[in-house]
């Protein structure tokens, strides 16, 4: 059963948390990360992203750059922007976006669970990405970004959660995009108890939605400290986390623009795609835009099409072939536009479906003989089956919204 535990969190003092709260290390560019430092000097970028206190150019990932971040950090604490509670507790995160809600509980996760497949993935990691997050736990002594897990709700933990989140919230913001951040400090021991009791005796598995990076880095770190005499139970044996039940979470689609046809005229572009796929053209986008998984909106050529996959391309029993990113790249993207490995392969790029439509339209519109494909969601229960089957999804398969803002809780590791 899953193992989470309640730990003394570094976070904002309350009417701090605007200012720091920061959007994750890697969801934009160091120039975009140095714009917003500057509109907002408490940003907690300069602990994720120190080189925008470099000059332009420097290495972001060398160890004065991780240094600098611990120093900010520190920083952070002897000015009071930061406090650390006295005892260990749980937290409450919620989010509100429009008419979506959902509330997380901040906990730490077990990284020998982690190692034991008892948390689970659904996506390769790098070696290089593993690299720079094991780097920055070590040099800073802390986990700074959060993995976010899931785990199949269970109706006596969402009554405790609701339960604690009618209580007056520790404190709340609304983010420069709109979206609503409240966070609660759980700190009555008995209710702390029943939590962690209520997943060990009820959750048998916690899942990786984001952050397979961050968790990968925090196995290496926890085996290289037991290799030098940690204790299992010390602080680098856990993962900072938040956990949401399976059926809140939001996933919108993960859509594709390829910069060209490969060779291909639009006409002869359109009777390779006819093989595979049903094929309408819809002139203006039609919404929902795709109405139903298996089905794909294409813009070319100024004008909308609409794909429709043939049953035979659709793979029986196979929880990853089965997706409809699986579909488009395997019936489509490789066998005819060439994108052989859409991991590396420079032609195409993911448009996270936050983006819109519109921006499809436009990055067809400024590229001529370019396309771009707007894709049904990928679900939650599509994820769970195939972390479940412990297979890996095609990348860029899901995108969570909203994000979790960094900088609202740190786990500190022992000295």
């Amino acid at each position: 059963m899953a193992i989470v535990r309640p730990f003394r969190a570094l976070r904002p003092v309350p009417e701090k948390a605007a200012d720091v709260a920061s959007p994750p290390y890697d969801v934009m560019n160091t120039a975009e990360a140095r714009k917003m430092v500057e509109a907002q000097p408490n940003s907690f970028l300069r602990v994720v992203r120190a080189e925008v206190d470099f000059p332009e150019g420097s290495d972001a990932y060398s160890d004065d750059v991780y240094k600098k971040g611990g120093d900010n950090l520190q920083q952070y604490q002897q000015d009071g922007v930061l406090i650390q509670d006295d005892q260990p507790c749980f937290y409450l995160y919620q989010q509100r976006m429009g008419e979506h809600v959902q509330v997380g509980l901040v906990a730490v996760a077990s990284c020998v669970e982690y190692d034991q497949e008892i948390v689970r993935k659904h996506e390769y990691t790098r070696p290089d990405k593993e690299s720079d997050r094991t780097n920055h736990i070590n040099l800073l002594n802390a986990q700074t970004g959060p993995v976010w897990l899931t785990y199949h709700a269970h109706q006596d933990i969402d009554a405790l959660v609701e339960a604690e989140t009618k209580k007056e919230p520790t404190g709340s913001f609304v983010a420069n995009d709109g979206i609503e951040h409240t966070f609660w400090v759980v700190s009555d021991e008995a209710t702390n108890q029943k939590l962690e009791q209520l997943f060990a005796n009820n959750v048998e598995l916690l899942y990786i939605a984001d952050g397979h990076h961050r968790s990968a880095a925090a196995s290496r770190v926890a085996k290289e400290r037991r290799e030098n005499g940690a204790s299992t139970d010390a602080p680098s044996q856990h993962f900072l986390s938040v956990i949401y039940p399976h059926n809140q979470l939001q996933i919108l689609a993960y859509n594709r623009f390829v910069y060209d046809l490969n060779g291909n005229t639009k006409e002869s572009f359109l009777e390779k795609v006819k093989a595979s796929f049903d094929v309408e053209e819809t002139g203006a986008l039609k919404l929902p835009s795709p109405p139903k998984s298996r089905q794909f909106d294409m813009f070319l050529d100024g004008s909308w099409w609409r794909l429709t996959a043939k049953d035979e391309i659709v793979p029986a029993d196979d929880p990853v072939g089965s997706l409809d990113v699986s579909i488009l790249q395997n019936s489509l993207l490789q066998p005819i536009l060439d994108i052989d490995d859409p991991r590396t392969n420079k032609r195409i790029e993911f448009i996270g479906g936050i983006r819109g439509h519109k921006e499809l339209e436009r990055r067809v519109n400024e590229k001529e003989g370019s396309v771009s494909f707007a894709c049904y969601a990928t679900t939650i229960e599509q994820l769970l089956d195939v972390a479940d089957a412990n297979k890996v999804m095609p990348p860029k398969s899901t995108w969570f919204e909203p994000k979790l803002r960094s900088g609202l809780f740190v786990h500190l590791l022992e000295k």
